[in-house]
C-alpha cells in the first residue's frame, strides 16, 4: 500500500457545531426557569425595639410670601429667629420639606433653607413638583 504523505486530512466539524447549537439552545431555554434556593437561618431580632417614626416638618411659602410651618403661621420678616424658638419642641432628626412657588426668588427660598440649617435640621430637601 503507498501512502500519500501530502494527502491532509479533512476534519469535519459540522456535526460537533449543530451539537453545540442544540446544546445552546435547550441551555437559553431552560436557565430562565433554574431555581436556586440555599436556606438561611437569619438571627432573631429584638421585639421590644421599635423604630419611632418621626413626622417631617412642611415648610410652606406661597407667592404672597405667606409662611406655613405644618399647620402654623409666621411673618417672613424674622422667620430666622422665630424658626429657632419654634424648632426648639421639634426633633432634630426630622425631614423637613421646603414647598415654594415657582415665582418666588431664589435668595428668599435659600434665606428659608438657611433658618432651617442654623436651626439644627440636617435632612431638608426641597419640594417639587414631578
Amino acid at each position: 500500500m503507498l501512502y500519500d504523505w501530502d494527502d491532509k486530512p479533512e476534519l469535519n466539524i459540522t456535526p460537533l457545531v449543530d451539537v453545540m447549537l442544540v446544546l445552546l439552545a435547550i441551555l437559553m431555554v431552560i436557565a430562565p426557569n433554574i431555581i436556586y434556593e440555599e436556606n438561611i437561618r437569619l438571627p432573631q431580632g429584638s421585639t421590644s425595639q421599635q423604630l419611632s417614626k418621626i413626622p417631617p416638618v412642611h415648610i410652606s411659602i406661597d407667592k404672597d410670601k405667606h409662611l406655613k410651618i405644618n399647620k402654623d403661621t409666621f411673618v417672613l420678616n424674622g422667620f430666622t429667629d422665630n424658626f429657632f424658638l419654634y424648632s426648639q419642641k421639634l426633633d432634630k432628626k426630622a425631614t423637613v420639606l421646603i414647598s415654594a412657588d415657582k415665582s418666588l426668588d431664589y435668595g428668599l427660598v435659600m434665606s428659608i433653607l438657611g433658618a432651617v440649617k442654623q436651626a439644627g435640621f440636617t435632612e431638608v430637601s426641597l419640594a417639587t413638583n414631578g
